[in-house]
């Protein structure tokens, strides 16, 4: 739902948010959660399913931005070469990306009995942000179970906050976690739709920056232990039934650093940044009798309110990471604390 219009916040948008305030506004978009918690356990995974069809069969063109690279985020190489996704995007912590890959495989091998036999193999999507200020991440409690649960639970109305993926995360001195926002632009008379979901977990306290306004994050109220650097991650999901190139999606991606910049983060040298932005309009199919598939792009003059718009549903889906992650007590019985209790 992004921000509730009660909230007391104010992001000074241009564009209007869709109806759910979220990157399930883009049709056929849905996420889903696993949630784990356990004392020092404080973990989980998310799934993004692009489109409701065989994702694999009918492939998503993609682009991507790695704008600070402390990260081990699955599949990119082949994304920057093929500009394409073929599999759900899983979120989860640093350490359990390898059983959260063995897991997409399986589910995607059980969907598609041709892969690694009679076609090629299948580039998992896997991206991660390490939860280990409040999480035993060393325990290694995400099993491929967890990652199965969230992709079952895959739906429109999706949880925010500090769910899933986001349960551990920290961010600018405050609980982060799994926001999400949307923008409506307008194109040749037609609506369109550029939705985002966010894995907070990056920036140091005392630099949170909200419609232009700093809020003293650094403060004892916030955190135990305030993190002084500019360092953690976030993965940043972008997704837009424009008919986007992957190179227009390459773009869109970069533009994440300006919605960074207006939340407070200087993307810092131990921070893992990384923007994903797909678009539902072109689909690839993996199999085809036609050497030369038809294609629409946008007019690269006209990128501009795709760009402000982008930049807008990345700023409020960070914010709404926020909002919605509840005060956590973690591992050692750290307390971080969340922004509707910070605010009070």
């Amino acid at each position: 739902m992004g921000l509730p219009k009660n909230s007391g916040l104010c992001l000074h948008s241009r564009y209007q948010s869709g109806p759910k305030n979220k990157i399930s506004d883009v049709a056929g978009v849905t996420a889903g959660h696993c949630t784990i918690k356990d004392g020092n356990i404080n973990t989980g995974v998310t799934a993004i399913f692009p489109h409701q069809g065989n994702i694999f069969r009918e492939k998503v063109m993609a682009g991507s931005a790695v704008i600070n690279g402390f990260g081990k985020t699955m599949g990119l190489i082949q994304l920057e070469e093929l500009g394409t996704i073929e599999t759900p995007i899983i979120l989860t912590n640093t350490l359990s990306i390898g059983t959260a890959f063995t897991a997409l495989t399986r589910y995607m091998l059980e969907q598609n009995p041709d892969i690694g036999l009679t076609t090629g193999t299948v580039n998992c999507m896997v991206a991660e942000c390490n939860d280990g200020s409040l999480n035993d991440i060393r325990g290694l409690h995400v099993e491929e179970s967890h990652v199965l649960e969230a992709l079952g639970s895959a739906c429109e109305d999706f949880e925010e906050g500090a769910v899933g993926g986001g349960t551990g995360m920290c961010c600018l001195g405050l609980k982060g976690g799994i926001g999400s926002a949307s923008r409506i632009i307008t194109a040749d008379g037609r609506q369109y739709t550029i939705g985002a979901l966010v894995m907070s977990n990056f920036g140091a306290a005392g630099r949170l920056t909200i419609g232009g306004v700093h809020y003293d994050t650094k403060n004892k109220k916030s955190a135990e232990k305030p993190q002084e650097k500019d360092q953690g991650s976030i993965i940043m999901i972008i997704a837009t039934d424009l008919p986007l190139s992957e190179r227009q999606l390459n773009r869109v991606s970069r533009r994440t650093a300006v919605s960074l910049g207006r939340t407070g983060s200087y993307l810092g040298n131990g921070s893992g940044d990384i923007a994903i932005t797909f678009t539902t309009a072109n689909k690839v199919p993996h199999y085809s009798d036609q050497a030369i598939l038809d294609c629409r792009i946008f007019h690269d003059d006209k990128l501009d309110m795709v760009f402000e718009a982008a930049v807008e549903a990345v700023e409020e889906a960070i914010i709404s990471s926020l909002y919605h992650s509840e005060t956590t007590t973690g591992r050692d019985g750290r307390t971080v604390t969340g922004l509707q209790d910070f605010l009070k």
